[in-house]
This record gives structure tokens, sequence and C-alpha cells, in this order.
């Protein structure tokens, strides 16, 4: 690692907790909390979330719809499973484990949020998922031998409609590809060559799906991975311009009931800071979006920058005071655990 690398301490357990999933299941039936999302932290970025059952058909399904965003189950993110930054913390699971999804959902290509032995494995299920990417990797995905109808490249402002069926029951959510503040690239010569994106789920009611009409859902955001406002050494923060985007968003979509905001990876400031949102950018995202409940994510796996590996979870409940964020509106949980809002 580039800088110096922090240890990691011998009790990381301790300090970054990990349970096994109950997927908010009780009894393997998901319609305890059915009015709720469902959220389970997986490790890094990749988050299991499940939208609340909002039909008015009699038969009430299992479980609403499921949403698979930047799973990497690989002990490296890198090219090689040689080389390259290790996870100092362990998934909560195997990749067969994860319950039945509809949807995989892709920031951008980095080996820490695109992983080709993860998406191989979800596309083998006897139902596999839909998978949404920003635009210019639809190749990656067809190289997997993906069926076209089931690949969905998006541009930023782009959405799409997914209707799925459960348990006899159409359930139908809207996606949209929104911006980022990132860049991308697997390799020398690739960079910039896709897109980098955040993205929105909003569940669509039974009314507005008989009525093609706009999702009146859950709003959920994922920011993927994202810088918030270039930081030199000695420059005032408070004055730096930062990316209007999130404002954007927060307008287009209104306020969100769950957002997953990145807080880590963000030392050097100077040098991570365009790319990456520290604590301080993710409580202004956050309110920039509108969100109304949120955690941090892209922590807590890897060593990909110097500050301590378990820094970020502070920070951010210092940041969250200071800008008047109640207590528990945007937090941090263990890997493997599902919270509901």
């Amino acid at each position: 690692m580039a800088f110096g690398s922090p240890t990691v301490p011998k009790d990381i357990k301790d300090k970054i907790p990990s349970r096994t999933p109950t997927w908010g299941l009780v009894s393997g039936n998901s319609t305890s909390n059915a009015d709720k999302i469902k959220s389970t932290w997986l490790g890094h970025a990749c988050f299991l979330v499940e939208l609340p059952i909002t039909t008015s058909t009699p038969s009430t399904p299992s479980r609403g719809p499921r949403i698979l965003f930047d799973p990497v189950f690989s002990d490296r993110c890198s090219p090689s499973q040689h080389i390259g930054p290790k996870r100092f913390t362990q998934p909560p699971c195997k990749i067969s484990e994860i319950p039945d999804v509809d949807v995989v959902v892709i920031s951008h290509n980095h080996y820490d949020h695109l992983d080709t032995h993860t998406i191989t494995e979800l596309n083998k299920r006897e139902y596999p998922p839909h998978f949404f990417a920003p635009l210019g990797n639809g190749p990656y995905f067809r190289s997997l031998h993906i069926p076209q109808e089931r690949i969905h490249i998006l541009d930023w402002w782009e959405g799409r409609r997914v209707e799925v069926e459960v348990d006899s029951t159409k359930i139908a959510f809207d996606v949209t590809c929104t911006p980022a503040q990132h860049f991308t690239g697997r390799g020398i010569f690739d960079r910039f060559k896709t897109l980098w994106a955040s993205w929105t789920v909003q569940g669509v009611s039974s009314t507005a799906l008989e009525s093609s009409g706009p999702a009146d859902g859950v709003n959920v955001f994922f920011a993927g991975d994202t810088g918030y406002r270039a930081v030199r050494d000695g420059q005032d923060e408070e004055k730096v311009p930062h990316c209007p985007a999130f404002e954007e968003i927060g307008k287009k979509f209104g306020s969100f009931d769950f957002a997953m905001i990145p807080i880590g990876a963000y030392k050097p400031r100077d040098f991570m800071s365009p790319i990456h949102c520290a604590p301080q950018d993710s409580v202004r995202l956050f309110k920039d979006i509108r969100a109304k409940k949120a955690l941090g994510m892209h922590w807590g796996t890897w060593i990909l920058t110097t500050e301590d590996v378990t820094e970020p979870p502070a920070r951010l409940a210092s940041e969250c005071k200071k800008v008047g964020i109640e207590e528990g509106d945007f937090t941090v949980c263990d890997i493997g655990e599902t919270l509901f809002f």
C-alpha cells in the first residue's frame, strides 16, 4: 500500500464485529416487519436490501424485492488472488447462503466493487438476477455469458422499471443510475473507459404498477464510491466547491428513507478527497440527498488508504454531531447485521 499501511489490531474481531446474517427472516419468512426496508451489510460496499411488501393483492408474497449492491466475496480486491489488498475481515456468509436476489447493482468496475468470481456464482443460480451497471460495462457482463435480457447498462439519470414475480405475485420497483464523483479502470489501458455512478431504488405500489405511474413507495440511495470535494493541504474545507450532483439527486427524488454512504479510504486527504468521502463529506452528502437514515460503508474490509482501520465510525459520529444529525440517523452496523428502516 502506498503512503504506508496502518496496522490491523489483533482484536479486530472485537473492534469490527461480524455475525451470521439472518436477513431479517423469522422462521424463514420475511413477512415479519414486512412494511420495513431490510438492510444487511456484507462488508465494504456490499449490502443486501429488501424493499417492503407493498402489494394489495389478497395473497401476500413471502418477501419484497431484493437488491444486492456491489457484491465482492473474493479474498483480494485485485486482478489476481495472489497479490493486492487482502481482507482483514471476512464475509459473514458464503455466496450460496445469500437468499434469492432479484437485481444486482454495480456502482463501477474497480475490483473492490466488481468481482468476477462473485458475479459468475450469482449468475449460476436457479433464478439468476438481473445486473445493472453504468455505461460501458456491457461487454464485461456479456463476457461472463449473462444473457442480454438480464443486463441493464444505464447512463446517469436513466432509469428502468423492474418487475419480478414472488410467490406468483408481480412486484415492481424503479432503478435509476445517478451521478457520483469518482473514476474507473480495471487495468492500465482502460482508465475512464466506463462510467461510475450512484443509484436510487424506488418501490412501486400496486396502484402505480397498474397505471405505469411513477414510483410512490420507499426510496433508497446507494452512493457507490464517490468523493464530495477536492481538498488540498492548507485549504479551508468549507470554502472548497463541492460536487453539486447530490443536491440535484435530493431535489429530483425527494427524501430517501434509507441511504448507503461511504465513510472510509480518505487519507491522505489531499490525494483521496476528489474520489473518496471522508466522514466530514459523508454527513454533508447525507444532508444534500435529504436522507432520513443512513449506514456508513466502504470501510472495515481492505486496507486501501492510510487512516486507522477502525477510525471511520468514530469520525462519523463526531461529524454527525457537528452538523446536527441526530444520533442513530447516520451510523454503522456489524458485518452481517440486518437493520430495519
